[in-house]
């Protein structure tokens, strides 16, 4: 039996491409032959971690697809194709709304994918979700097949490699408090809304910066609303990052006083874990799958009001019975996303899925 992995674009460090990998080592010690291949390869990843598209053959009735869907591709429409059993994971796709006002082939693209999701629910017999909000967005969908719930696998053993020095010197030994927020800057994680609280906050706390740290290409309409919002609002201490090397994000990580989530969707948010992971503690707006990742750990925002936001912060930064609280929260909620707990889950579910047994 084989059981390859299907997906659009297997990138260098991004948390889809991510999970694809780590699960093409749990597959090949369950003892199947296993590959992964993708309409589009980064030229970065060694070579041989994945193949193209075209070179899916000879797939029998008894082997699998694992198809991971997060954007919109013609894939979705010729799974039906292959004469074998198919299962989805469902990675979410940003509701296409979000992009319309700055970049439209970005618009489109979530569209024809949301339109994929829709087309899959009569071609694949079962689905994995990321999150529970993944779950019921599939069920809205139309999908009737079982649907189980599985977090991504994420790499800790990653986040122990040495971070950037230099970013590290100039961060954190000046004393300031460093609010910081992880992901691309993209209009569905509402990066203004992470600025008018930190304009409240500064009020309160004048030696704090606010860092974002992740790429803006492709969206650089809404990179450049953002920049004139700090302008008018007289801003000073927001930091772009742009796109940079891994060591650096590690180094913004460890020099963060505060994570801040302001997003209005997210499939899953693997940032959240890291903050986690680094013993930062969190605030998040709760908002789509938000609080399925943070489970009860963090502290969660009911509305996205910046002044109450502001003053969460302060109380937050200067209360340390309760950074210490919110971080004991959060490292219990991290043991449900260790790479043997989620590894088991996932043999567990594929096992299920196969009929049981190894073969």
């Amino acid at each position: 039996m084989r059981i390859v992995q299907l997906l659009t674009t297997l990138s260098f460090g991004d948390a889809v491409s991510n999970d694809t990998i780590a699960l093409r080592s749990v597959i090949a010690e369950m003892g199947y032959d296993t590959a992964i291949y993708a309409e589009n390869i980064d030229p970065r990843l060694p070579k041989h971690t994945a193949l193209h598209v075209e070179k899916l053959k000879d797939l029998k009735k008894d082997d699998i697809i694992i198809y991971h869907k997060s954007t919109g591709t013609d894939l979705s429409f010729s799974l039906g194709k292959y004469p074998c059993r198919k299962f989805m994971i469902y990675h979410n796709i940003t509701p296409p709304e979000f992009f319309v006002p700055y970049n439209t082939a970005a618009a489109s693209l979530t569209e024809y994918g949301l339109e994929g999701v829709k087309h899959l629910k009569d071609t694949v017999e079962y689905c994995m979700a990321d999150s529970g909000f993944n779950k019921q967005n599939l069920r809205d969908f139309g999908f009737s097949c079982p649907i189980d719930v599985r977090p991504i696998l994420i790499p800790f053993e990653d986040y122990n490699k040495e971070p950037d020095s230099a970013v590290l010197r100039r961060y954190t030994e000046d004393g300031w408090t460093n609010i910081v927020f992880v992901g691309r800057i993209a209009p569905n994680k509402k990066q203004e809304n992470v600025i008018r609280t930190f304009y409240h906050y500064k009020k309160l706390n004048p030696k704090s910066r606010l860092i974002f740290v992740g790429s803006y290409q492709g969206m650089e309409n809404y990179y450049d609303r953002l920049q004139t919002y700090v302008q008018a609002l007289g801003l000073s201490d927001v930091i772009f990052t742009g796109h940079i090397k891994f060591a650096e994000i590690l180094a913004y990580y460890r020099a963060a006083n505060v994570f801040l989530c302001m997003s209005e969707h997210e499939g899953f948010c693997v940032p959240l874990v890291e903050a986690m992971h680094f013993q930062v503690p969190v605030i998040a707006y709760d908002t789509s799958a938000i609080a399925d990742t943070l489970g009860g750990s963090g502290i969660l925002l009911q509305s996205n009001d910046p002044l109450e936001a502001a003053m969460v912060i302060d109380r937050l930064v200067t209360d340390e019975e309760l950074q210490k609280q919110v971080i004991a929260g959060q490292n219990r909620r991290l043991a449900d996303f260790q790479y043997e707990k989620v590894r088991e889950l996932f043999i567990s579910q594929l096992r299920s899925f196969i009929g049981g047994g190894d073969k």
